[in-house]
């Protein structure tokens, strides 16, 4: 079954979506005063859909957009420094035909590749609520459900994506081990036919210390692509 259009009509609706004000005031915010070196932008300042095709055998999962990233540009990982790793890492490994992101318009493609969030509207201080968590959660819940058919490995970037994902997981169907496992870089956990693996965030912080290198990025992308019958170099 074709899921396209359904994914598409699932990502239009969410980005109407007003549920938290906190996050649609702070995003709103954002968007009118910008930063100095954007000025010239006209901000998204919506919340920020999937991307990747609707047949996506890998599925990756942030956190939330940034500021001035994804709430700028209106599509995943693009226009900041977190973006600029993760996607030279796509590239690196074959599953993106660019290695940048800079704009929504700017032709990058992925190969049987889709980003998405647990929460999809930019939050202060890049940290959402445990209540704004599991208010979206049913946005994630939704595209779990549309991607299933194809999906056969996802990566969770992140402690708090993980925390997000694995309920996310079991609510859309897939049985999730009780305890739930808990999150580690390159950690590895069977759901029904889909493999669940962790990294740590492509965060500033952890690529400017070096607790993330591309390297590692580079080596759990490409174990976690051949896991879902992707090809990787």
């Amino acid at each position: 079954m074709d899921d396209s259009g359904a994914l598409a009509r699932l990502d239009r609706r969410l980005t109407s979506c007003r549920a938290c004000p906190r996050l649609v005031e702070w995003r709103e915010e954002v968007a009118r005063t910008k930063r100095a070196a954007f000025a010239d932008w006209t901000y998204w300042g919506r919340p920020v859909p999937g991307f990747g095709p609707a047949d996506a055998r890998l599925l990756i999962i942030g956190l939330a957009p940034a500021a001035h990233g994804g709430n700028r540009t209106g599509r995943m990982f693009t226009g900041d420094r977190s973006g600029d790793v993760l996607y030279q890492a796509l590239y690196d490994v074959g599953l993106a035909n660019r290695p940048t992101a800079v704009s929504a318009d700017d032709g990058l493609e992925l190969y049987g590749v889709r980003i998405t969030a647990p929460v999809h509207c930019a939050p202060p201080a890049n940290k959402p609520t445990p209540g704004e968590r599991d208010t979206c959660r049913s946005w994630l819940v939704q595209e779990l459900h549309l991607l299933r058919p194809t999906v056969r490995a996802a990566l969770v970037l992140g402690a708090f994506g993980w925390q997000a994902a694995l309920p996310a997981f079991a609510e859309a169907g897939w049985t999730v081990p009780r305890p739930r496992p808990a999150f580690a870089h390159g950690t590895r956990v069977a759901l029904d036919g889909l493999d669940l693996f962790g990294c740590f965030h492509v965060s500033q912080r952890n690529t400017f210390t070096g607790r993330l290198t591309p390297e590692m990025l580079r080596q759990v992308l490409r174990t976690a692509g051949k896991t879902a019958g992707l090809p990787v170099s």
